[in-house]
């Protein structure tokens, strides 16, 4: 378009000019001895302009002559890049295929190509991981670390999640630890730290950043819950042979956490192994008072202490609440079992078995029908046990 209007441009002054000059009669007379030329003034200006043409274009051929070496230079430069682009975008793509080998090849041949350096030799590395190659991998590593060092924290956040995926959760700790003295203390770090020191068994610490990404809106409420309820059972299961270490783990856990089933039955588990099996009932019926778990009635019913007519007690009542409980009507009968009331027992315990004719159940019925001189019935609630064995 601009060149169209330039020479539109030329036109109407050539117009322009033969107009004015159409009627003169000037003449233009150049003298260079020994010779003398004499031109009309129309034909002078004519051959000037033609000059300053022919000049401009001899100028302009030669200068892009001498500058093209360059052009080639830069052509060449941008094919390269251009080039590099494409291989990376490829191994970007081919990584997210699953197409390994094809991504770390196009991944290296960016890396000779593009810059910065460090996109292509990430890829390569997540590439070589893939491979099941980690000396490779380590080797794109090192040189993202030796090429951009300005990219030392997407090298140290690839490098950690690459180690958890491994499971060297001591070396990947390290890392993020270096990660984190230099400022890199964000969600995605600290979602990498809590999956390392789950992987450590740290479990003080994972309920500390578990807590700490619920505040951010990084994980989900049910996660969260997951996640400490783990690491409290952890906890409570690891303190159960220290009588001191358990009961200062019981009185750190939080209220809300205390109710929670798994977190209930992993203490009184643990108390029952030191044969506190008071601290345990205690627990125990806190959470079924908050909660109803089946699961927790069973271990009610394990647990025999000296006030089990207490406890047959409370349990009966209740079975107001829950008449078809499988798990409470066992528990009560385990407690008649202890108190020596041997028709409460029979009955409570056939009643659950009306209701879910489970392995528990038959090997309790057998034992109450050999303490009571039963045999029969009691080798027929052992072969029963056993076949429930088996089918389990």
């Amino acid at each position: 378009m601009k060149g169209l209007v330039w020479l539109l441009a030329a036109f109407a002054a050539a117009v322009g000019l033969s107009l004015a000059l159409h009627d003169t009669e000037g003449y233009l007379l150049v003298v260079l001895p020994p010779w003398r030329v004499e031109l009309s003034l129309v034909f002078g200006v004519v051959l000037l302009v033609l000059a300053f043409v022919a000049l401009h274009l001899g100028i302009r051929i030669v200068s892009a002559t001498l500058g093209l070496p360059a052009r080639v230079r830069a052509f060449r430069a941008q094919q390269r890049v251009q080039r590099g682009r494409r291989a990376l975008a490829g191994a970007m793509q081919a990584l997210f295929e699953g197409r390994w080998s094809r991504a770390e090849k196009l991944a290296a041949e960016a890396w000779e190509i593009e810059d910065p350096k460090a996109p292509a030799g990430l890829v390569a590395a997540r590439a070589s991981q893939r491979l099941r190659d980690p000396a490779r991998r380590d080797r794109w590593l090192a040189q993202v670390r030796d090429a951009e060092p300005e990219w030392r924290r997407a090298r140290l956040m690839t490098e950690a999640e690459l180690l958890i995926e491994e499971r060297r959760y001591d070396e990947a700790k390290t890392v993020l630890d270096e990660l984190v003295a230099g400022g890199g203390r964000h969600i995605a770090t600290m979602q990498l730290q809590l999956r390392a020191a789950q992987g450590l068994s740290n479990w003080d610490e994972v309920i500390r950043l578990a807590r700490q990404l619920e505040k951010r809106n990084a994980l989900p409420p049910e996660a969260v819950e997951s996640v400490v309820t783990q690491a409290r059972v952890a906890l409570l299961g690891r303190r159960m042979h220290e009588p001191r270490s358990l009961a200062k783990a019981w009185r750190d856990t939080p209220e809300s956490e205390r109710r929670q089933p798994k977190v209930a039955a992993a203490a009184a588990r643990a108390y029952m192994r030191l044969g506190d099996c008071a601290s345990a009932h205690r627990i125990l019926e806190a959470a079924l008072e908050s909660r109803w778990e089946p699961s927790l009635v069973t271990l009610y019913g394990e647990c025999l202490d000296d006030e089990a007519l207490i406890r047959i007690q409370r349990a009966e009542r209740w079975l107001k609440d829950h008449p078809r409980d499988a798990e409470l009507l066992l528990a009560l009968g385990l407690l008649c079992v202890q108190c020596e009331l041997w028709g409460k027992a029979q009955s409570y315990l056939e009643a659950s078995l009306s209701v879910s004719p489970g392995r528990s159940v038959h090997i309790a019925l057998a034992q109450l029908f050999d303490r009571i001189g039963r045999n029969a019935e009691a080798d027929r609630h052992y072969r029963a046990s056993a076949d429930k064995g088996l089918l389990n």
